[in-house]
């Protein structure tokens, strides 16, 4: 399971560093990084991650989409420089980062 964190009292979001790796319980775009075993998350934009991994290596992007439903996390892998193939649409953020390993 991946656990997200954001902001606190005690951190405020001005002190994270982008290159800081934290672990997040709720998706943020301010949450500089997530950690995790294997692929790790790096927050681009509003709801749009960028999926490393280990050695740096993009691997793909995960982007929050939100229907009548609830928010969903579709997973795109890149396969080539310009071209990505979608893997699919995820009720939680930590299905959507499993495509990844």
């Amino acid at each position: 399971m991946i656990t997200l964190h954001t902001a606190t009292p005690a951190m405020p979001a001005t002190l994270a560093s982008p290159t800081t790796p934290i672990t997040p319980t709720t998706p943020s775009p301010t949450s500089p990084a997530t950690t995790l075993r294997g692929p790790r998350l790096i927050p681009v934009n509003d709801g749009l991650w960028r999926v490393t991994g280990s050695s740096g290596t993009v691997l793909g992007h995960i982007e929050r989409r939100e229907d009548a439903q609830g928010a969903r996390f579709a997973a795109r892998r890149i396969v080539a420089a310009a071209r990505t193939v979608p893997l699919g649409e995820f009720w939680r953020i930590d299905d959507a980062t499993d495509c990844f390993r």
